[in-house]
């Protein structure tokens, strides 16, 4: 998840707000890795349940319009891939901050509901880094 998180920090996870509401666009989650839920990975959240997101010419468009992630870029971020889907009742998708590294849901696709563990509350260590949230809601 560089550049938002780098290896060696402490994160804190929300366990408990998706008991009570369903995750939000936008939003840094903690899951199991569908291909082997013994991992556990950290993505941000993208696509949502029934929404057909599609990924083309470097861009993410959700059912037809293109999302703004400048909440949570400083930058212009350049997707790649060229994908078009249709997310079932409980399916999600993410995708890394890392964008032209990273292992997301355009690699092996969504992430059931069920392997969501929580949200990402803090950065707790190291201090100096200390900071949240990671979204705009």
């Amino acid at each position: 998840m560089v550049p938002t998180f780098q290896n060696g920090q402490y994160l804190i996870i929300d366990e408990l707000s998706y008991r009570l509401r369903a995750p939000e666009r936008g939003e840094v989650i903690v899951f199991k890795y569908p291909n082997d839920p013994s991992q556990k990975y950290i993505k941000r959240m993208i696509g949502m349940p029934s929404e057909t997101l599609e990924i083309k010419d470097g861009e993410v468009f959700i059912n037809g319009k293109q999302l703004n992630e400048s909440s949570y870029f400083q930058n212009e971020i350049i997707t790649t891939g060229n994908i078009k889907i249709t997310l079932g009742e409980n399916e999600y998708f993410v995708l890394g901050d890392n964008r032209p590294a990273s292992s997301d849901s355009r690699v092996w696709g969504v992430v059931p509901k069920e392997n969501i563990i929580g949200r990402v509350a803090l950065r707790a260590w190291p201090f100096d880094a200390f900071s949240a949230p990671f979204y705009q809601n």
